[in-house]
């Protein structure tokens, strides 16, 4: 494919330049960088695609590493609307958000975003006290941030009850060390709220699952203040659209555990 070979390399640079990237990456970056060897632009490409291809296959690569390899290949998705800039826009009349934490952020766009009133769901982090935190640092489990999603959506056709309601059947609200497969401190399920009108909803959302007895460990599940939310690297972000045959087993594996702890507690609770 064609590529815009000054944008390529200054991405390549930024890239090289770019503290998040792993010694190993920044070295077949490196290789990729004009030299005194007669190697056409394209040729330096394809055999940085080469390089990096086993190790986007297994996921390995650096959110930014990741982002640029799939450009390369063509492979990235294009988005007529940039999530972060709408994070960053106020909120224009009727458009209100809501901020969820309930594993890792890749199964938590979908079923959002595919809502009626839904504008965009934006994968970042919260919680926190790092500003501007990566995916590694918040992986590291030491700066208090969890993984989670910033719903904007239309409040005139859907309500903040209804996004709730979604978010109790996508978690196991029993289990506070994260959620499924996804283990750690930064996948535990919280619900943040930005104001009394949220924080009422949700506790009382809490307090019906809770009274509706269908589990028999405690809900942990905590409702807490919304602090700066930062919206993730952009390869995290429409995961679902990105990498779709990951995605689908990653959500299949979500399913069926959840499928299973809700018909073995009604087993239990039948007998």
């Amino acid at each position: 494919m064609k590529y815009d070979q000054a944008a390529v390399e200054q991405q390549l640079y930024n890239l090289i330049l770019n503290p998040a990237t792993r010694d190993w990456e920044r070295q077949l970056l490196v290789k990729a960088k004009p030299d005194e060897v007669s190697i056409s632009f394209q040729g330096r490409m394809d055999r940085l695609m080469a390089d990096l291809r086993p190790l986007a296959t297994r996921d390995s690569l650096t959110p930014d590493v990741m982002d640029f390899y799939l450009e390369l290949t063509g492979k990235a998705p294009e988005q007529a609307d940039n999530l972060v800039a709408r994070h960053d826009a106020p909120d224009p009349p009727f458009q209100e958000r809501a901020v969820f934490a309930g594993g890792c952020f890749w199964c938590m766009v979908e079923p959002f975003d595919q809502r009626p009133g839904i504008i965009a769901v934006i994968s970042g982090y919260t919680g926190g006290q790092l500003a501007q935190p990566t995916y590694e640092q918040v992986s590291s489990q030491t700066t208090g941030h969890v993984e989670a999603v910033e719903i904007l959506y239309d409040s005139r056709q859907v309500t903040y009850t209804e996004l709730v309601a979604i978010y109790w059947q996508l978690i196991d609200p029993t289990d506070d060390h994260g959620q499924i497969d996804d283990r750690g401190t930064q996948y535990r399920p919280i619900i943040f709220v930005n104001s009394e009108e949220q924080r009422t909803i949700a506790e009382a959302s809490k307090q019906r699952v809770i009274e509706a007895g269908h589990y028999h460990q405690p809900i942990v599940v905590t409702v807490e203040p919304l602090v700066t939310f930062w919206p993730a690297e952009n390869y995290h972000q429409n995961f679902y659209q990105k990498q779709p045959q990951r995605y689908r087993r990653m959500e299949s594996s979500r399913h069926r555990y959840l499928w299973l702890q809700h018909h073995l507690q009604w087993l239990v609770k039948r007998h």
